[in-house]
């Protein structure tokens, strides 16, 4: 009497293994199982479509070309329908290298034109040009002989690059106190990584001002500039620049924090998307003394969380914004991985300053962004910006 019960496992036991198998196939080749099973088992009629296009492009083009391949265009087409310049999709290498810290091959130096040369801007933390003491102000005049007087700066600093590990010779005019004297000096071109946040010591008509040149709003970013500002008041300056030139953003809650180094208390940021709630972001508490004047030096390419800080701190009124208008980025992104190992960044909200400006014009258009207080009509990224937010921050520390 027990004998077909057992039968029919056996039978169900060695069917299994053939059944997952064509499952498995029938999963990947939709276009195969009948029109009642597709409208079953496949869940929506347009991803049957693009799934089916990239089978018959992989199996019928001419050359061989990859199903990942395919899928990876199919998704950046997706996004670029979008209209929207700032949502982006990052192939499995763009979004690995998109996670390292910017790098470059050099001796570690930020330069401005200069009609002898090259003039330092700044110069980088544990790098060649800091182990052979070159500093701010600073003039290359020559490289490996030649002069660079009346070469565009793209050629002059093209000509101190180098592979790791080569020598360049710079001849170098230096000014220590009230004397100018040339060097010339052998450096070793290394591997540099640019620092999130550097800062100097300038003297201005008597006044010690400190200069926290922000690149990037990237993770930790804000206990950089925390530890700065302390180390530069406890050296006596008595007033900060906030130099955010060329900072293209990051993550808004670094906006928050580096905000609340200057805002007591009160909004810095709101924030609107469909598919997450509304957010208020307010200042943390841990702001130094209002009392220290502050001067954001900013300038076309200030965006995004940049331009968050500084419409915060205008909107307060704890700072003087010097420069020229920002980027105008008014809506903010959110990088969602994907399994192949790349990742959407993709527009999901817009953000509000606390006095309820969009600096994007309310979207994805283009916006006016912050409009400085001092403008900077000429040469903005050049010495003379931060000369003029350095006359300004001397004024008012006075």
């Amino acid at each position: 009497m027990s004998s077909p019960p057992r039968l029919s496992r056996t039978l169900l036991l060695l069917a299994a293994p053939v059944l997952l198998v064509v499952g498995l196939w029938l999963g990947g080749h939709p276009q195969h199982l009948p029109g009642f099973a597709r409208e079953v088992f496949v869940a929506n009629h347009d991803t049957r479509v693009v799934d089916e296009a990239i089978d018959r492009i992989a199996g019928d083009y001419y050359r061989p070309i990859k199903k990942d391949s395919l899928a990876s265009a199919s998704i950046a087409g997706a996004v670029a329908s979008l209209g929207d310049r700032f949502s982006h999709y990052l192939t499995p290498h763009e979004y690995r290298a998109f996670n390292q810290p910017p790098s470059f091959t050099g001796i570690g130096v930020a330069v401005d034109p200069d009609q002898r040369g090259l003039l330092i801007a700044r110069v980088f933390d544990s790098s060649p040009a800091a182990r052979a003491s070159l500093q701010p102000g600073d003039v290359i005049v020559a490289v490996n002989g030649r002069s660079l007087a009346g070469l565009s700066p793209a050629t002059a600093a093209g000509l101190i690059k180098g592979p790791p590990g080569t020598d360049v010779r710079l001849a170098v005019r230096e000014r220590r106190a009230a004397k100018t004297r040339m060097r010339t000096l052998r450096l070793t071109r290394a591997l540099v990584s640019e620092p999130v946040v550097a800062s100097t010591v300038r003297k201005v008509d008597g006044a010690r001002l400190g200069v926290v040149a922000l690149s990037m709003f990237s993770p930790g970013a804000h206990g950089e500039v925390d530890q700065v500002v302390k180390d530069l008041l406890r050296r006596g300056v008595r007033g900060i620049v906030l130099d955010m030139r060329a900072n293209g953003g990051g993550l808004v809650e670094e906006a928050r924090l580096i905000a609340s180094a200057f805002i007591p208390k009160g909004a810095i940021v709101s924030t609107r998307g469909r598919s997450q709630p509304s957010q208020l972001l307010t200042a943390a508490g841990h702001a130094i003394a209002p009392s220290v004047p502050v001067v954001v030096l900013v300038d076309h390419n200030t965006a995004s969380a940049a331009e968050i800080v500084a419409a915060a701190l205008q909107d307060h009124h704890r700072a003087t914004i010097v420069g020229t208008h920002t980027f105008g980025k008014g809506v903010f992104q959110e990088e969602e991985p994907l399994s192949n190992g790349g990742a959407l960044d993709i527009t999901v909200g817009e953000y509000f300053t606390p006095a309820g400006r969009n600096l994007g014009s309310g979207g994805l258009r283009q916006g006016a962004g912050v409009v400085p207080d001092v403008p900077v009509r000429d040469g903005v990224d050049s010495a003379r910006g931060l000369a003029v937010a350095l006359g300004t921050l001397a004024a008012k520390a006075r």
